[in-house]
């Protein structure tokens, strides 16, 4: 049935205020807003009473209730989003990168070039002109007076044999900071 007297809706708020209250906490975390979104759950109910369906009253209360909590946050959210303007992101583009990220990718760099170094003949020659130099696949079979198909294959080998040992850098140093 559905609410049409302030009795039954006290009532109904006695019977529901701890639910209200507990869903509008579960999401926001702060008591005083719970409160006060549990205010504004019961006064949309208010509003809203001739809709509420008769024999779920608990869930149209909590489904109120969730979207007051969802409402708010996301206005919390957009009221500490600042969007910049895209005239101010183009000062940031042309900035380029960090120093601390290029500082890194230098370190990571001269890391696979030490780790191409070391590789093994046959695929050590093709890898240092392939990926040092830049040489194409085709050019770097001519220069090494080798079939274009097992120089490909090679640098495909090398690429394999290079990311092995990449994630086995990476695992020791995930054991390291474990133990720490």
């Amino acid at each position: 049935m559905p609410i049409e007297t302030s009795q039954q809706f006290s009532a109904l708020l006695g019977t529901y205020e701890r639910l209200v209250y507990t869903v509008c906490r579960q999401m926001v975390k702060d008591p005083a807003t719970a409160e006060d979104l549990c205010q504004e759950t019961f006064l949309s109910a208010w509003q809203h009473r001739d809709s509420c369906p008769s024999g779920f009253e608990k869930q149209w209360l909590a489904r109120i209730a969730t979207n007051k909590a969802k409402d708010f946050l996301q206005s919390a959210y957009e009221r500490h989003t600042v969007l910049a303007e895209p005239e101010d992101l183009s000062e940031y583009a042309r900035a380029g990168p960090a120093p601390e990220d290029e500082a890194v990718s230098a370190i990571e760099a001269q890391a696979i070039r030490e780790l191409i170094l070391a590789l093994r003949e046959p695929y050590r020659a093709p890898c240092v002109l392939h990926f040092l130099e830049g040489c194409s696949a085709e050019e770097t079979a001519k220069r090494l007076r080798r079939p274009e198909k097992t120089v490909r294959t090679q640098i495909r080998r090398a690429q394999g044999m290079l990311r092995e040992q990449i994630d086995s850098r990476s695992r020791q140093k995930g054991a390291q900071y474990e133990t720490v």
